[in-house]
Parts: structure tokens; sequence; C-alpha cells
């Protein structure tokens, strides 16, 4: 199987905007925690935990256009507290004490510091005083304490529970695209695979143990050709903890082969099947409670493609989309187990492309140049949320709906249900960088996104940024820090 991955490009209005340069700024540098793979080789820093208390008279803020970092700080009264605030966002922000006169502002890439001294005991509020960003999440607290040493650390439940992230524990490696079948006719195609249980990151300084066909999310992908005999072997590692199975939406027989690989720790089944339909088929865990273990990563896409094959493009991406339902929360530091409860409540902490926050950003964004077509093979496995998958920037020349073999053209968003697909092509006419996301757009706060890099000319008859204006900002006199960014680029939706 060979890789490729695909997406395009980011000129969105106001908040829209804020949130995909926010996720495509955080990851441009690395993406931490990502394995050394070719393609991407970043190292990482760590993102400072949710929660932090007071370090040698210093604390360091890290803010991005999602929110800040850590949100909740403790610190004693009666002594000067250094704060510095660093801006990985892709615009400007400040962090400022509500209420008290102290304001820190920083350009996109930049930073600023200062001391202030909290006199009583208590809580003060902290916010980003720029329209709208406490909407995304650009708010937090610091909770002022007498004696520093003696007192609560502030942190909840859900967070003293948590368990250290073991050094090491990296985000789970991308799947391959299969290479189109380029024979004309039938064959019998061996397809085999092992069910792992696998502790990696969903973002950064949060991780679960994933349950995964072959160690990604999604899982492998399938390619084979209408007429062929799949065989199918599945494995269990012997150091897995669940029984697991397989179910193929494309076969045709009791359970789509997941009745009959019904296996525990240690075990393996085989079953096999005519691929008698074309197009892009969903397959996932069967195994009771078959939502638990779909969440936890277990889907992926098997393409049967048709006789003749689709039309051929210069780049071909897979990408899925899944809902994760962990039980300390979104954000919370550590390990965590994934909830069963809320995922019966359908209420996901996390709404992910290819497994984790920033899969498909930085390193290891899609990428292609200015004149190629490109497509994605898209699926999504859930369990429990459709997407409505688009691409800001692109309009899709063709698409096959539901993974159909038909297409209709000239298409902006496409409705992909849990348990579906979707093949989309396009032609990439500009560079720039252009965001994957779902069009139910509260989802970004949950991960929902990717990034599409295009290098090449520039085509000013097809776009072209015009001058900018900046409203402004003012800043707090005497706070120190350097004025308001504008978008990377000089507006040209990077």
């Amino acid at each position: 199987m060979t890789r490729t991955s695909g997406m395009r490009a980011v000129h969105a209005a106001g908040a829209i905007v804020l949130a995909l340069a926010a996720l495509a700024a955080c990851n441009a540098q690395a993406v931490p925690g990502a394995p050394a793979e070719p393609g991407n080789r970043a190292a990482a820093a760590a993102a400072p935990p949710e929660r932090a208390v007071l370090a040698a008279g210093e604390v360091r803020i890290v803010g991005t256009d999602f929110g800040f970092s850590p949100r909740r700080i403790q610190v004693p009264a009666g002594r000067p507290v250094r704060f510095v605030f660093e801006n990985r966002g892709a615009i400007a922000h400040d962090w400022v004490l509500k209420d008290r006169g102290f304001h820190l502002n920083a350009k996109a890439g930049g930073e600023a510091s200062g001391e202030y001294t909290f006199e009583q005991p208590g809580q003060v509020d902290v916010v980003c005083t720029f329209p709208s960003h406490q909407l995304y999440g650009m708010a937090g607290e610091v909770v002022v304490v007498a004696d520093a040493a003696a007192a609560p650390r502030g942190l909840d439940e859900a967070v003293a529970a948590a368990k250290p992230i073991p050094p090491g524990t990296m985000r789970l490696p991308l799947p391959a695209v299969a290479p189109p079948v380029t024979r004309t006719g039938p064959a019998s195609v061996d397809v085999e695979m092992e069910t792992r249980e696998v502790l990696a990151l969903v973002d950064d300084q949060v991780a679960t143990t994933f349950w995964t066909f072959g160690g990604t999310v999604p899982g492998p992908m399938v390619r084979v050709r209408a007429g062929d005999t799949v065989n199918m072997r599945l494995k269990n590692a012997i150091a897995s903890k669940e029984s697991h199975s397989i179910d193929f939406h494309a076969a045709t027989g009791p359970g789509g082969g997941g009745k009959v690989t019904q296996i525990g720790p240690g075990g393996q089944a085989e079953f096999k099947f005519k691929a008698l339909n074309p197009g892009v088929y969903v397959y996932h865990c069967a195994t009771p409670k078959v939502a638990h273990h779909i969440a936890n990563g277990m889907y992926g896409l098997i393409v049967v493609e048709p006789q003749g094959g689709w039309p051929k493009v210069d780049r071909e991406f897979y990408v899925m989309q899944g809902d994760l339902y962990l039980d300390g929360g979104r954000g919370v530091p550590g390990v965590q187990g994934t909830s069963f409860a809320k995922n019966l409540d359908e209420r996901p902490d996390y709404v992910l492309m290819n497994g984790s926050v920033g899969a498909l950003t930085g390193e290891r964004a899609l990428k292609a140049k200015a004149g190629e077509t490109v497509r994605i093979f898209f699926g999504v496995g859930g369990p429990n949320l459709t997407s409505s998958f688009h691409v800001i920037g692109e309009i899709f020349d063709r698409v096959y709906a539901e993974g159909a073999t038909e297409s209709v053209t000239n298409v902006q968003t496409t409705l992909v249900p849990a348990g579906g697909s979707a093949i989309v092509d396009f032609k990439v006419d500009v560079p720039g960088n252009f965001a994957l996301v779902d069009h139910s757009l509260g989802r970004l706060e949950k991960g929902n996104a990717g990034i599409l890099t295009v290098e090449g000319a520039e085509r000013p008859e097809v776009f072209q940024a015009g001058a900018k204006a900046d409203g402004g900002h003012a800043d707090a006199p005497g706070q120190g820090a350097a004025g308001h960014g504008e978008m990377p680029g000089g507006g040209h939706g990077d």
C-alpha cells in the first residue's frame, strides 16, 4: 500500500477562520508526539498542562485560537508573579486579568510578559478581550491562595484520576492509501489484519488506548476489483484484553463476516466473500458493545473498484472521521479510559480525522501541487455522528455520494452518514492551505480539521487577495506586548 493524502484552502470569514487558523498554526511547527516516520520527523515540545501551580515565581501561558493552556492557575497572595504569554495562534491575542488592569498582548508567534501581585486570596477571571474570542474558549481563571504550599491544587476529580502518560507515547501512524487495481480480470485476494490495542495520543497531553485494525485509525485501506474473491484472515493480538471481530459492508453474507470472526486474545478466524458490488464501503468491529469498539477506533474502508476503475487522478488520500468518548473529558491531561455512557448519550469529547487532533496538519498535512487533480476517499466510522464534509476554498468537481459508482458534479458540501463513505474529486487550481472540515463547525473545537497544503505559482486570475485594513484593538497602556498581527501570508489563505 502506498500513502498519499489531501485538502484545500482557507479564505472563510470570522469564526471559521479563527478556529481553522489556530489548528493550522498550532501544528505548523510540529505535531507533538507524532511518530518519526518519513515526512513526519518534527520534534515536539509538549504543551503545558490544563492546570498549573506557580513554580519559581513564573507561569507560562500558551495561547492558541482555541484557548489558553493552562486554563486554571494557582498562585500565592502577597508575592509578585511573572506571567509569560506565548501566542501560538494565527492571529493576535491578549491575556487579561479581568478588572485588574493587567493586559498582555502578543502578535501571532510572539510573546509578552509582566509581573503582578495579588494582595488577597480569591479567584480572578482571565479572558482574551478581542471580540468573540471568549466564545472560542479563550478564558480561564487564576486562583489566589494564602499559602501556596498547603493550598489545594484545584484539580477536579477527573484530573486527579488521570494516569501520567508514559514517556515516548506518540500519535498513531497514518494508514497508507492502497494503489489502484490495474488488472482487468477477477482475482483471489488475500487480506490479513491483526487487531491491536495501542496506547496513543489523542491530543497534546491526552492519551487513551485505541482499539485498532493493524495499529492505525482508520485501519488499512483494502482495495479490490468488483468480481474479486476476498480471503480474509483476522488475528487478535495475544496482548489484547478484549475480543474483536470484523464486519465488511462490502460482503454479502451473515453479519458481513462479523458473526464468524468473534475471536479472543491470541485467536484467529477466516472467511471469504465475493465483492459483488463496486463502491466504497466501511468495515468495522462487530463485537458487543459494537458502538464502544467502533468509537475506540475500529473502522476502515474497503474500495471495490468498478470494471475499468475510476477516472485517473494525480493524487489520492484516505481520510476517516470518528467520534471519541473519554471518561475524563476533553483536554484533561493524562491517560484516560473511554466512556460508554457518553457514547450512548452521543456526547463525544472529540470528533477526529484519522485518529487524533492535528493528525492531518503540520508535517502530516496532505500535500499536492497546483494544477493537480486529487481524490479523497472519505468515510465516517462514527459510531454516532454524521459528517457534512467540506473543503474550505474548493468545490468538488465530482462527488460519488455514499461511495456509489455514479457521480454528481460541482458540489460544495456532501453529507456522509455514520458507517458511510464518499469519494470527492477536484482540481487544485491555486496554492495555499486548504482546510478539510465537518461543516457542523462546532466540531472544530473538538479537533475535527485537517490541512491540504498546495504548492505552486499564484494565479491572480483565479484568486487574488486585495488590500486589507486592520481595525485594530487598543493595547492597555504600559502592559508591554507587541501589537496585533495579521493572518500569516498577508491574508492569502494560510
